[in-house]
């Protein structure tokens, strides 16, 4: 799974993830790019979900670019500990979507099966997302 070698504070705040996105709106070096509508937070595990989806949709031919990377700790405490005693210890990593933002790229596959494999790729995800293609 994805995660930061290193990070520059162990622990941070949840923070928000308000408004659209101004970078990272085109398909760049893909044909086929999938789009996120809504903002939102997705997690390793499912960027790493979506990732194996989309690669045995297409068995393993074409290109394949993964534009985001999850770099926000989350932390949760054990279950069944009191509240109190500070905060949890880190338990995943997250990386925060805002609308528009192109999350997967694809290039070197058909048209039909680029999108069949995008759409396959996004019902793993979190947040509502569209199949864009750089014509558009």
């Amino acid at each position: 799974m994805l995660r930061p070698k290193q990070t520059k504070y162990k622990k941070s705040r949840k923070g928000s993830i308000k408004g659209n996105t101004s970078k990272n709106v085109s398909c760049n070096w893909g044909s086929y790019g999938l789009k996120a509508c809504e903002s939102g937070r997705i997690t390793a595990r499912q960027i790493e979900a979506a990732r194996v989806s989309i690669t045995r949709k297409i068995k393993r031919k074409g290109k394949l670019w993964i534009k985001i990377y999850p770099s926000i700790p989350v932390t949760s405490k054990p279950v069944e500990v009191r509240m109190g005693k500070g905060k949890g210890n880190v338990d995943y990593f997250i990386a925060p979507v805002k609308a528009g933002a192109i999350l997967y790229e694809l290039a070197g596959v058909p048209k039909d099966v680029a999108i069949q494999a995008l759409k396959a790729g996004s019902n793993k995800l979190s947040v509502n997302t569209r199949v864009v293609s750089k014509d558009d």
